[in-house]
C-alpha cells in the first residue's frame, strides 16, 4: 500500500493523491486504507518514511567533513529530496487544518526511521578527527548545513547544484565550526 501511495505521489503529486487512487493501485479498498491511516497526511508521511527506508544513503567515512557533507547532499538530492520537499509544501494546508506542522511530520519520520541524524554522525566524526571545534557547534549551527540545503532545493525546485554545495559548506558552515590550529 505504501509503494502504491508513493507511486501516486510521484505521478499526481500530493494535490492529486486520493485514497481511492491508492486503493485501486494497491488492489485494496478505501476503507482498508482509512482504518490504518486516518488522513492523507498520515498516509503520505508513512509513504515517505517507507521510500526513505527503502532507499538509504551510504555514509562513508571520506576523511573530511566537507567531503562527507557534500556527498550526503548529493545523495539526498538524487534520492528525491526535491520531490519530498514539494510534497511537504503541498501538505501545508492539510497540516494546518489538522493543527499539525512540518515539525510534527519530521518528528514522525525520525521515529519511523530510527532517529538517524546523518549530519550529526558526520559532525561527530569531524570532532573526533579534530576538524570541528565542538565548542563552536551549537544545535542551531549543527542544523545549518541541512537547513540551507533544504532552503536551496525549495527555492529552486531543483536538485542541489555543486555551486550551492560549495557555497553552503565553504562560505557559510565550515568557517563557523572549523577547529583553529594553534
Amino acid at each position: 500500500m505504501l509503494d502504491a501511495t508513493w507511486a501516486e505521489l510521484v505521478e499526481f503529486g500530493y494535490p492529486g493523491l486520493t485514497l481511492e487512487g491508492v486503493a485501486k493501485r494497491a488492489g485494496t479498498s478505501r476503507p482498508v486504507l482509512a482504518r490504518r491511516w486516518p488522513s492523507r497526511t498520515a498516509l503520505t508521511t508513512a509513504a515517505i518514511a517507507h521510500f526513505i527506508a527503502n532507499n538509504p544513503v551510504n555514509l562513508p567515512d571520506l576523511g573530511s567533513v566537507r567531503d562527507e557533507l557534500a556527498d550526503l547532499f548529493r545523495q539526498w538530492s538524487a534520492r528525491g529530496v526535491p520531490l519530498i520537499l514539494r510534497i511537504f509544501l503541498d501538505m501545508s494546508a492539510d497540516l494546518s487544518n489538522n493543527n499539525s506542522s512540518f515539525a510534527g511530520v519530521i518528528s514522525e519520520l525520525r521515529q519511523r526511521l530510527g532517529n538517524r541524524n546523518l549530519v550529526a554522525q558526520i559532525l561527530e566524526r569531524g570532532i573526533s578527527r579534530g576538524e570541528i571545534d565542538a565548542k563552536r557547534l551549537t544545535p542551531r549551527i549543527a542544523s545549518l548545513p541541512a537547513d540551507l540545503m533544504r532552503h536551496e532545493v525549495i527555492m529552486t525546485s531543483k536538485p542541489i547544484s555543486e555551486r550551492a554545495i560549495a557555497e553552503i559548506l565553504d562560505e557559510i558552515f565550515l568557517p563557523l565550526v572549523v577547529a583553529k590550529t594553534p
